[in-house]
């Protein structure tokens, strides 16, 4: 683990820089948790899992969907916390399997994958905080129906209002 992000969260294109995390959301037959990859260069939502733990499996089921979706080139930053699913054996394996570099906030230190933490910060505060589900699969439905708008119409200051996928679209057709 040589290279950090070190709060470097401004990334010229995409694929570059991935940051992952993972929160909880109460119902009432109980927690489930959400793992997510975050491209940092649009802040588009490009893997994500969704379960009853938070086991390995459940960020590695994350990180096999953006990996799948995305396609990225070898050398591929991956940051998360120090999470002991982000740090097992067994992660750290697929990473090398994907070709990714590893990179992790420093110890107790939250402002070192706040693009990640403000995610879910908006998830809970735009979407999850004025609903009480009854169910999980009810909660699962709300949480992606989220990720549909965060991607596809949340507007960011730091895109210049666009929403990610629209920042994304622009900057292929420039690249093109």
């Amino acid at each position: 683990m040589t290279k950090q992000v070190n709060r470097q969260f401004t990334v010229a294109a995409p694929n570059k820089v991935w940051t992952t995390y993972i929160t909880y959301v109460w119902t009432l037959e109980g927690w489930l948790y959400v793992a997510v990859a975050i491209d940092l260069f649009s802040r588009q939502v490009v893997g994500w899992a969704i379960n009853d733990h938070m086991r390995t499996s459940l960020c590695l089921d994350a990180l096999q969907m953006a990996f799948c979706r995305r396609n990225p080139k070898p050398g591929l930053l991956h940051h998360s916390d120090r999470g002991s699913q982000y740090a097992s054996k067994e992660y750290r394996i697929h990473l090398d399997i994907m070709s990714m570099e590893q990179s992790m906030s420093r110890k107790g230190n939250c402002w070192d994958n706040s693009p990640t933490e403000r995610f879910f910060r908006s998830l809970k505060h735009e979407q999850l905080n004025y609903e009480k589900f009854r169910t999980e699969e009810a909660a699962k439905l709300s949480i992606i129906d989220y990720l549909a708008f965060y991607n596809g119409k949340r507007t960011h200051s730091k895109l210049g209002y666009k929403s990610p996928l629209e920042f994304e679209r622009e900057f292929q057709r420039k690249t093109a």
